[in-house]
C-alpha cells in the first residue's frame, strides 16, 4: 500500500501568493453542471452552433510502419468539447491518458496520492509552480548549470539562488549535502531543488541512479520538494537501460509526496501544439489550477483534443514505438556531431557524450590557465570570434545562476545535417586555434 504525505503537510510550502489566491467564483461551479436535470445559468459560455469548425482531420505516420499513415477524424462530441470552455486542469480524456502513461512509465497509480494538470507546455506549469511556491527571497535549490529558461522565474522574485554542483553524472549529492548540512541555523531551509535529470539542457548529462536516490532520500531528510523537469525523457539513447524517474523511485521510499514531476510532449509531437503535464501532490496541483484559472481560464480546449485524437488513436504501444523511434533519430544526430567533435577539437576541448537530450557541452582548451584556476573564458569567443567565422552557439556563462567566467560552451544538434555539423565544427576549430595564439603572444 503507497502511503502518501497528508494535504496538510504541503501549507509550509505554498507561496504567500498562492495561499492569498481565491478560487474563481465561476470555474469553480463548472462541475456541479454535470449533476442529471441541473439547468445551468452559470458560465457565460458562447454557443456552440455559432462556432464554424464541423470536423477536424489529422494524418499521422503510423508509429509502428513509418511508410503507412492514419487519418483520424475529430468530430461530434469530441470536437465540441474541443472547441468549447473545459476543466482547468485539462480535458478529462488527456488527463486520464495521462494516468494511464504514468502508471506504465512510473508505475505511479491513480488514487496514490498525486493528479494531473496539462499545460501549455512544461515550461507554463513549472512557472505556476514556481509561483505557488516560492516567496520573495526564497532560498531556492538549482543545479549548476542550469537550464536558462527558468533562471526569470527565480530572478524575478530575487531568489537566493544556491549553486548545487554537477558532472557527468548529473547533480552531485555529495554538493547537495554539503550544502544542506552546513545550513546557516536562523536560515530557512530551501523548500525546493530543481533538477533536468536526462540529458540535462544545458550539460547533456543523466543523473544516474545512485545520485537520484542519494538526492531523494536527502529530500526526505532535509524537507524539500524535488521540481523534476524531465522534457527529454523520451530522448534517452544510452546504451544501459533508463533509469527510474524521481517520480518513479518515490515509490520505494517510507511515503510519497516529495516529487512533483513536469513532462512535454513538444520534443516528441510537436513543440507548437504547446501540451506538458505536471503530475505531483494533490494540494500543490490545486495551487497550480488557481494559477491557471485567473491567468488563462485553461490550455486551449482545441489543442488538448487534437493531442489526445492522435495519442488514442496509437495507444500505448504505438506511443512507445514512436518515442523509441525519436531517440533512435537523436542518438544518430548525437553520433554524427561526436564523431566531428573527435576529428576536429581533441586537444581543443573536453566533453562527455550526452545519453539523451540534444546538447553537447564543451570545454574550450583555450591554453590560458594561469595556475590559479582561470580556465578561460567562452563568452567573448563563443559570441564574437565565433560568429564572425559564422557559427553561433551559446557560451557557457548564461547558464550560471550567478554569472561569471566559464569556459564551457552549449551546442545544440537536433536540426543540423552531417555536412553542416561538420562545416559548424571546423569553423569552431579555426576559432579556437585563433584563441590559443593570441593568449600565448
Amino acid at each position: 500500500m503507497v502511503k502518501a504525505l497528508p494535504p496538510e503537510f504541503y501549507a509550509p510550502f505554498l507561496s504567500d501568493l498562492a495561499k492569498e489566491r481565491k478560487p474563481s467564483p465561476i470555474r469553480g461551479l463548472y462541475p456541479l453542471e454535470a449533476r442529471p436535470g441541473v439547468i445551468s445559468l452559470l458560465a457565460g459560455k458562447p454557443n456552440a452552433t455559432t462556432f464554424p469548425l464541423t470536423s477536424v482531420t489529422l494524418t499521422s505516420r503510423s508509429p509502428i510502419d513509418p511508410t503507412h499513415e492514419i487519418t483520424t477524424k475529430v468530430h461530434g462530441q469530441a470536437l465540441a468539447d474541443g472547441l468549447q470552455y473545459g476543466p482547468t486542469a485539462g480535458l478529462p480524456a488527456l488527463c486520464e491518458w495521462v494516468y494511464g502513461l504514468q502508471e506504465r512509465e512510473h508505475g505511479r497509480k491513480k488514487g496514490e496520492g498525486w493528479r494531473v494538470s496539462i499545460g501549455a507546455g512544461s515550461q507554463d506549469v513549472i512557472f505556476k509552480a514556481v509561483m505557488a511556491m516560492v516567496n520573495t527571497g526564497d532560498s531556492v535549490l538549482v543545479e549548476c548549470p542550469v537550464y536558462a529558461g527558468v533562471l526569470p522565474m527565480f530572478q524575478s522574485l530575487h531568489c537566493d539562488l544556491i549553486e548545487v554542483e554537477t558532472d557527468s553524472q548529473g547533480i552531485r549529492s555529495s554538493s547537495l549535502r554539503s550544502i544542506l548540512e552546513n545550513w546557516p541555523e536562523l536560515k530557512p531551509k530551501p523548500k525546493v531543488l530543481y533538477t533536468v535529470p536526462y540529458g540535462c539542457n544545458p550539460t547533456g548529462m543523466t543523473a544516474t541512479l545512485d545520485r537520484r536516490q542519494e538526492v531523494l532520500a536527502l529530500a526526505r531528510e532535509h524537507n524539500f520538494i524535488i521540481l523534476e523537469d524531465d522534457p527529454y525523457y523520451y530522448l534517452y539513447y544510452g546504451d544501459s537501460p533508463r533509469h527510474p524517474s524521481y517520480f518513479a523511485l518515490e515509490l520505494e521510499q517510507p511515503e510519497v509526496g516529495r516529487v512533483l514531476r513536469f513532462d512535454s510532449l513538444s520534443k516528441i509531437l510537436s513543440s507548437g501544439i504547446r501540451i506538458g503535464f505536471a503530475c505531483g501532490p494533490e494540494p500543490l496541483l490545486a495551487a497550480i489550477d488557481m494559477h491557471t484559472a485567473v491567468a488563462n481560464l485553461q490550455t486551449p480546449s482545441l489543442t488538448q483534443t487534437l493531442t489526445f485524437a492522435l495519442l488514442d488513436a496509437w495507444g500505448y504501444a504505438g506511443f512507445a514505438a514512436h518515442t523509441a523511434a525519436v531517440s533512435s533519430f537523436y542518438r544518430a544526430k548525437r553520433d554524427v556531431f561526436a564523431g566531428a567533435l573527435r576529428r576536429h577539437l581533441t586537444g581543443l576541448a573536453e566533453w562527455t557524450d550526452p545519453e539523451a537530450g540534444m546538447f553537447f557541452w564543451f570545454k574550450l582548451l583555450l591554453g590560458s590557465d594561469d595556475g590559479n584556476g582561470e580556465e578561460g573564458d567562452s563568452e567573448s569567443i563563443i559570441r564574437t570570434k565565433a560568429y564572425e567565422r559564422g557559427v553561433l552557439a551559446l557560451p557557457g556563462t548564461v547558464f550560471l545562476p550567478r554569472g561569471g567566467k566559464t569556459a564551457y560552451v552549449r551546442a545544440a544538434f537536433s536540426l543540423l545535417d552531417e555536412d553542416q555539423v561538420e562545416e559548424a565544427v571546423k569553423r569552431l576549430k579555426e576559432t579556437i586555434l585563433e584563441a590559443r595564439q593570441s593568449a600565448h603572444q
